[in-house]
């Protein structure tokens, strides 16, 4: 017997798994052969009751638990609907988490978002930029409930002595993401956009805004083996890097940052389209710049490996291969 067969396997929960970082986890941590993956569709483990949550989480007994399970959506979508972010996102995160305290699990990875920082936060943003100045209000719900999820792993780390460990991670992209036309990220909205006005020959595609906005973008593949890494630091390596336990969140990211309009044009180049760029600049920009500062995460040993061109072309395949799909869901 070898020895990998003769340890113990690592139970891992993924908590979101059919979502684009869900199933990006599923994928990197299926291929290590120490891992027993655990996994659970919505209509087997409904997130938004605590009493299921618990129950399952005291049967199963899962060693490791990544949250990946979230409402999430554009500027548009966090419009339309601050009180549906704000509601569901600390539902599910505080019935996972409580659950799996009162479960003994080892260790926990909470996935934040970039849009925890000010507004106006200095760049590149660092992790103690947190709770400095006034969020973007166009997601700010959003953000209290990723905030209100740091720190309730931090006070659990404090008062338990437990590993619950926090990343934030940049605008992602990548297969499985949402692609609804009206509440998706702007990757995938603008990827739709584009593939639909190079079918039907359109003159000219619309993108919201006035392209002068930068942001940061990294492959959900990217950001999966991130979250591996980070998980899997030992405790002497983990608190090296962060020896803070108020501001124990770890930010993944690329160190890099295009304007919306570079994006766009971009884009037109991945998908094919030979039309005109316009922006309407009667709607909202959102922050001015994003970009997060990865000096934590190098100083643990990680940095991405897929480029945007790169990352744009394989999901723009991935996008076609699952049409009409993709948009439904």
């Amino acid at each position: 017997m070898s020895e990998v067969a003769q340890r113990r396997r690592t139970k891992v929960f993924v908590a979101g798994h059919q979502g684009m970082v869900g199933s990006a986890l599923v994928k990197v941590l299926g291929m290590m052969p120490d891992v027993d993956l655990c996994l659970r569709d919505r209509q087997d483990l409904d997130l938004f009751d605590p009493d299921a949550v618990a129950d399952w989480f005291q049967r199963e007994r899962p060693d490791q638990v990544y949250l990946a399970a979230a409402k999430v959506g554009g500027i548009s979508a966090n419009s339309r609907f601050p009180a549906d972010f704000i509601f569901e996102n600390l539902s599910i995160q505080n019935n996972v988490i409580y659950a799996a305290l009162k479960s003994d699990v080892k260790k926990l990875l909470f996935l934040g978002s970039s849009c925890i920082y000010p507004r106006m936060a200095q760049q590149p943003i660092k992790e103690e930029s947190l709770l400095t100045g006034a969020l973007e209000s166009t997601n700010e719900p959003y953000a209290i409930a990723k905030i209100a999820g740091i720190k309730l792993c931090e006070s659990l780390n404090r008062q338990y002595r437990v590993e619950f460990r926090s990343v934030m991670p940049t605008n992602l992209y990548g297969p499985n993401d949402n692609y609804h036309p009206q509440n998706s990220h702007v990757i995938p909205a603008m990827m739709s956009r584009f593939h639909d006005a190079k079918v039907h020959n359109h003159k000219e595609v619309v993108v919201w805004g006035s392209g002068k906005p930068k942001r940061e973008f990294m492959h959900c593949d990217d950001m999966a083996a991130a979250c591996v890494h980070v998980m899997n630091a030992s405790e002497v390596e983990f608190r090296k890097v962060v020896p803070d336990l108020m501001c124990s969140h770890i930010n993944i990211g690329t160190n890099r940052d295009v304007s919306i309009r570079e994006l766009a044009e971009i884009m037109a180049k991945v998908t094919g389209y030979k039309g005109a760029i316009s922006f309407d600049t009667s709607k909202p920009d959102g922050t001015p710049r994003k970009l997060l500062s990865v000096e934590r995460l190098s100083q643990l040993g990680w940095r991405h490996s897929i480029g945007l061109v790169e990352g744009l072309t394989h999901t723009y395949t991935w996008f076609q291969e699952n049409l009409p799909n993709v948009r439904n869901r």
